[in-house]
């Protein structure tokens, strides 16, 4: 579980934070208890007493069948009052729909919420192999996943070695394949192409190109990538989706002033 600075009287609202970041990058599905438990890093007691508590002001729910956790209405209702009047993610909607049907596979926007990405969209292409390589809500460290990577390698190396650094531990924990030595080589591959060129970590078979998107101030805030079987994303073909991805890209940063959430830092 990631930890953050140790200001006394937080502990609890990290474990909360945490539970509910899981639930909701395994909501489509629902997660039993067991695997809170081991995901958070908590014994089976905290999490069913902090899930009890969350169910009763309506921030989770349970199937009783399934005994599966989702979450509540009453996130729903929080996320509908802190959106922007303008969404990165309605912007990028059509331009995502565009590169799926122009490549025929699975389109990604994921966005960079301080030291992760939090995948916010998903479009599927019409080519009958799916790479379901991301849900949406799914955070994961900047280190990890192509898109994460195109934003990781356009952030300033001192940027780079604070975000590696805080993500140390879930890194060798979590992804022990993506050594620090690994992971500089991917990003100073990636700098010199101009986009990200992966396989994907938790699918074998299965590999990724991404372009990341910039501010007004030229910061990476988010990413598109293109997933297919790795045959798919070979050779010229890899170059042709690029060019759908760039375009997209264009279009998406040319309304980027119009996200009202680009008024945030990102710490």
């Amino acid at each position: 579980m990631r930890t953050t600075s140790g200001v006394p009287g937080t502990q609890i609202i990290r474990r909360i934070t945490v539970l509910l970041r899981l639930l909701g990058a395994h909501n489509r599905h629902g997660a039993r208890l067991t695997e809170l438990c081991r995901d958070a890093g908590l014994e089976r007691s905290t999490v069913h007493r902090i899930l009890q508590g969350l169910a009763a002001e309506g921030m989770v729910m349970q199937d009783h069948k399934s005994k599966r956790y989702f979450l509540g209405q009453a996130v729903y209702e929080l996320g509908l009052a802190a959106a922007p009047k303008v969404q990165l993610r309605d912007i990028a909607q059509p331009f995502l729909m565009a590169v799926a049907e122009q490549t025929g596979d699975t389109v990604f926007l994921s966005e960079r919420a301080g030291f992760d990405g939090v995948c916010l969209d998903r479009k599927e292409g019409g080519f009958p192999i799916k790479a379901f390589v991301l849900e949406p809500g799914k955070r994961r460290p900047l280190s990890v996943g192509c898109g994460n990577l195109s934003m990781l390698s356009a952030l300033p190396d001192d940027e780079v070695a604070r975000i590696c650094l805080a993500n140390a531990s879930r890194m060798a924990e979590k992804y022990p394949r993506i050594t620090p030595e690994v992971l500089r080589s991917r990003i100073s591959v990636t700098r010199q192409q101009g986009y990200a060129h992966t396989e994907v970590v938790e699918t074998v078979g299965v590999s990724s190109i991404a372009v990341c998107v910039r501010d007004e101030n030229k910061m990476p805030v988010a990413a598109i990538s293109v997933s297919s079987v790795s045959y798919r994303l070979e050779g010229q073909r890899v170059f042709e989706a690029l060019a759908f991805l760039q375009h997209a890209v264009r279009e998406i940063e040319a309304l980027m002033p119009n996200v009202a959430g680009s008024r945030f830092t990102i710490r």
